[in-house]
């Protein structure tokens, strides 16, 4: 092998490795929740391994998005676990129903939900931007934009924010046929209104 080579690959590793480093460290200080709204909050692995800031933050439900990361709290929260990793091809989409129900669920009780992955950045993001979406008929844009307010990391890879795209199309489709079945049966009811007055 060509010694330029051997000192780009290792040049490469190393570079890799820092990322690590520098993500472990990161993660490591990013240990609270951040409130998206009343009773839902983003956060990584360890705002989730933060028992007194989840107690303080009223958070009753634990929804992880990550493989690999068990409950910790079995006793103490209410648990989902989604396991998937953190790649372009992974469907999230399937997902979001299941989760949208276990947040509602535990904002009906009157508790809040902290939805995490491992950084708090991509997977997690994605389900609660899919959340805001169907909940308040929010676009991806807004979305996405409230949780980068709240979350300044917030970064759904390219895979999970073409499946939110998707999922606005789907949204957008539903509110659509809503609108003119809405249109249709108001006007039936006009109608009968009049025919029943003559």
């Amino acid at each position: 092998m060509d010694p330029i080579d051997m000192d780009e690959k290792l040049t490469n590793q190393i570079l890799a490795l820092r990322r690590v480093l520098d993500m472990r460290r990161y993660i490591g200080r990013d240990n609270l929740p951040s409130k998206i709204e009343e009773g839902l909050f983003l956060g990584s692995f360890e705002a989730a391994r933060n028992k007194d800031a989840l107690k303080q933050s009223n958070i009753t439900h634990i929804l992880t998005v990550a493989y690999f990361l068990n409950p910790l709290y079995r006793n103490e929260f209410v648990y989902k676990v989604i396991n998937v990793a953190d790649r372009e091809d992974e469907n999230l989409k399937q997902y979001f129903d299941e989760c949208f129900d276990f947040i509602e669920g535990a904002k009906r009780s009157g508790g809040g939900v902290l939805v995490h992955c491992l950084a708090g950045k991509s997977r997690s993001v994605t389900i609660v931007v899919a959340y805001l979406m169907r909940k308040h008929g929010m676009s991806l844009s807004e979305a996405l934009n409230l949780a980068k307010s709240k979350r300044p990391i917030a970064s759904p890879n390219p895979g999970f924010i073409s499946q939110l795209q998707e999922y606005e199309k789907s949204l957008l489709g539903a509110q659509s046929s809503c609108c003119f079945c809405s249109t249709v049966i108001s006007a039936h009811i006009d109608q009968c209104d009049t025919t029943s007055t003559m």
